[in-house]
């Protein structure tokens, strides 16, 4: 299912492009369900479980357009301009509404969307600084932070209903989510100080091959 030229490459009208654009525009929707229904200045405890559950629910659809979008550009080899710009700013833009909504209704401490996003906006300074010499391409541990984040951030955006509907196990859930979140803030700042490791041996490398060649 390619729409590739060989002229121009492969249009932007399609499939994986879609899911990415499906993927923007769920993150408004997320937002009015995290915070609406009187949730901004009320504690966590009073926050409507339904509500949340369907937070939840768009979220997880949301991170689940990411790999299928991702997997469809791969195998249908639709990988455009668009879809590098696109992608990335979807992605960013869930995970922090999910990171600064949660603070907002109080079931995060703001520590917590301060490190992870001021790393996330300097890995993305440092792309667009070092691009001139080096495109730095993503790790695998840069997919296990993904992973780990939005593992934590779904357990977080479900405490509210475990709290209401199943309370006896709200203690062990707490728990676990704070785990899996600490393991997410560790990896995000390992894979953000490997980044700049990374990037500065890219772009000497980079500058040596260029002195070279102008000898």
């Amino acid at each position: 299912m390619s729409t590739q030229t060989a002229d121009s490459g492969p249009s932007s009208l399609n499939l994986p492009n879609a899911l990415t654009v499906v993927r923007i525009l769920l993150v408004p929707v997320f937002l009015v369900l995290l915070l609406g229904g009187g949730a901004l200045g009320a504690p966590w405890t009073e926050l409507d479980p339904q509500r949340m559950l369907w937070a939840f629910i768009v979220f997880v659809v949301a991170m689940v357009t990411d790999w299928i979008d991702g997997f469809l550009a791969r195998r249908w080899n639709l990988i455009t301009d668009f879809g590098k710009i696109a992608d990335p700013i979807a992605d960013k833009s869930l995970m922090a509404s999910a990171l600064i909504g949660l603070a907002l209704v109080g079931i995060l401490p703001w520590w917590v969307p301060v490190v992870i996003l001021v790393r996330e906006l300097g890995i993305t300074v440092l792309r667009f600084v070092i691009i001139r010499w080096v495109v730095l391409p993503a790790s695998k541990g840069g997919k296990l932070k993904t992973v780990l984040q939005t593992g934590a951030l779904s357990l977080f955006l479900l405490q509210a209903p475990v709290a209401v509907w199943l309370p006896g196990i709200l203690a062990g859930w707490l728990v676990v989510s704070w785990l899996l979140l600490t393991a997410a803030i560790v990896v995000t700042l390992v894979t953000g100080a490997d980044y700049c490791v990374k990037s500065a041996a890219l772009v000497r490398e980079a500058k040596a091959r260029g002195g070279a060649g102008e000898r």
